[in-house]
């Protein structure tokens, strides 16, 4: 009896070392997909070289996949050789690697790429389970604990899943799969692309298609979906080349459409707030459109569009009513979320590069260097020339594999007291946690690149 009760408490503690904690990332953009952390005690100013280094990792393999946290382990991709894995490292460990199981084959084509090659897209952790799509469009789903492959889709091949080819890529793959899927519930949402709907619902325990948003065929857009509310009705939201659209949940019928045509390659994912969809691309500028339901259909209206903010690939987030994001040539903006008025820039001190939010300050990731800078995170503190900056430094070391034309893309991610950067095999853990005024912190002596790494 003694040993059932031991055995029970075991796997009970087991069980709920999978819970996602506050603190915890364990999806692309994190808990809520608005690249904001709930998380404090963190450092408010760096010391002059930044951070101390806690561990780096060195076999990551090619690719622009982030990672995704939950407790003690660090879940992402990379394309090693022909193969792209999915694989889980011990934060604690030193980044020591506990699983990795294979997907299928690197993505990349031989004539004209030189910008990207294997997967992109960020694991999603839910319980027990990941999920991982490769960049050739396979969506994988494992064991936590183990990497035991529960089930793999070919998304092309079983769901004829098409990717918008524009910009030279690739006929139907494009510059390959790069959304991250979505649980909400029991549903696994996905954005496979094409004729048989833009979106669709799986189960997430067995892969099984409950729908396809057959009223909705764009092509797979490189944007990742996201779930809202809307007059106490769940809908999923995407942006495309043809613009915004909601989908119901429990179907995946079109909800409503905006449309507003993108030129260019649509990768950054939109933000929902107040029953407003705020949506910047490359080839389109940024727009804010206000959705109201009644008699259960739901009208979307535009409040403004204008070019005022392009974020191309690192992502905007909302904070204190502003959008914050890196808007190319014409730099890092502030922008009044409610008008699309600008009301702070800084365009000197740090090129083009992605973002994150936590305990008030905004982690800037160059794409160029691969230099971070801290910056204060209230609107109040950016003018029209300049922003308040709290710490800056750049990784200690490049990737030799990036494509000639590749840049540091991966979005920076804070979690648990850490802060991860990635360069395609490179991954560098950094602990950003307030420490106590008494006493030594043994995790911060002699680690900054210390024998922890590999």
């Amino acid at each position: 009896m003694k040993l059932r009760m031991v055995s029970l408490l075991v796997l009970c503690c087991l069980a709920g070392s999978w819970r996602v904690q506050a603190a915890d990332w364990p999806q692309f953009r994190g808990p809520h997909r608005d690249d904001v952390s709930a998380e404090t005690g963190l450092l408010k100013q760096w010391p002059a070289k930044g951070p101390s280094l806690l561990w780096t990792y060195r076999d990551a393999g090619v690719g622009y996949s982030g990672p995704a946290i939950v407790g003690d382990r660090l879940f992402t991709m990379g394309a090693r050789g022909d193969t792209e894995f999915v694989f889980a490292l011990s934060i604690s460990q030193q980044g020591k690697q506990l699983w990795a199981t294979p997907i299928g084959p690197k993505f990349d084509w031989k004539k004209g790429n030189e910008w990207n090659q294997g997967p992109a897209a960020t694991p999603t952790v839910d319980g027990d389970r990941v999920y991982a799509l490769g960049g050739q469009g396979i969506l994988v789903c494992v064991d936590v604990g183990t990497g035991k492959l529960h089930w793999r889709k070919d998304l092309p091949a079983e769901m004829h899943a098409v990717v918008n080819n524009i910009a030279g890529s690739p006929q139907g793959i494009g510059w390959g799969f790069t959304w991250s899927p979505l649980v909400d519930g029991g549903h696994l949402i996905i954005q496979p692309g094409g004729p048989d709907g833009t979106l669709g619902a799986l189960d997430k325990r067995t892969g099984s298609v409950i729908w396809r948003s057959k009223g909705f065929t764009d092509g797979a857009s490189y944007a990742s979906p996201i779930a809202a509310d809307v007059g106490g009705q769940r809908q999923y939201i995407q942006l495309t080349n043809s613009g915004l659209t909601g989908v119901w949940a429990k179907d995946g019928k079109t909800a409503w459409h905006y449309a507003e045509e993108y030129h260019g390659v649509v990768i950054p994912t939109p933000l929902v707030h107040d029953n407003k969809v705020y949506a910047s691309a490359s080839g389109g500028g940024c727009v804010l459109v206000s959705l109201t339901s009644a008699g259960g259909k739901v009208k979307a209206k535009k409040i403004y569009a204008n070019n005022n903010l392009t974020n191309q690939s690192g992502g905007v987030l909302l904070v204190d009513r502003h959008v914050f994001g890196s808007a190319g040539i014409k730099g890092w903006l502030c922008q009044d979320f409610a008008t699309g008025k600008i009301t702070g820039r800084e365009r000197r001190r740090l090129g083009a590069g992605s973002l994150t939010c936590a305990d008030g300050r905004l982690y800037c990731y160059g794409e160029e260097e691969g230099t971070i800078v801290l910056v204060d995170a209230n609107p109040t503190k950016w003018t029209m020339r300049d922003w308040k900056e709290y710490g800056r430094f750049t990784i200690p070391e490049h990737s030799k594999l990036r494509k000639v034309s590749g840049k540091i893309w991966t979005h920076p991610v804070v979690a648990n007291g850490k802060l991860y950067l990635r360069d395609q095999d490179l991954i560098f853990c950094y602990d950003v946690k307030a420490q106590a005024t008494s006493g030594a912190n043994p995790l911060r002596e002699g680690t900054r690149g210390g024998a922890g790494s590999r």
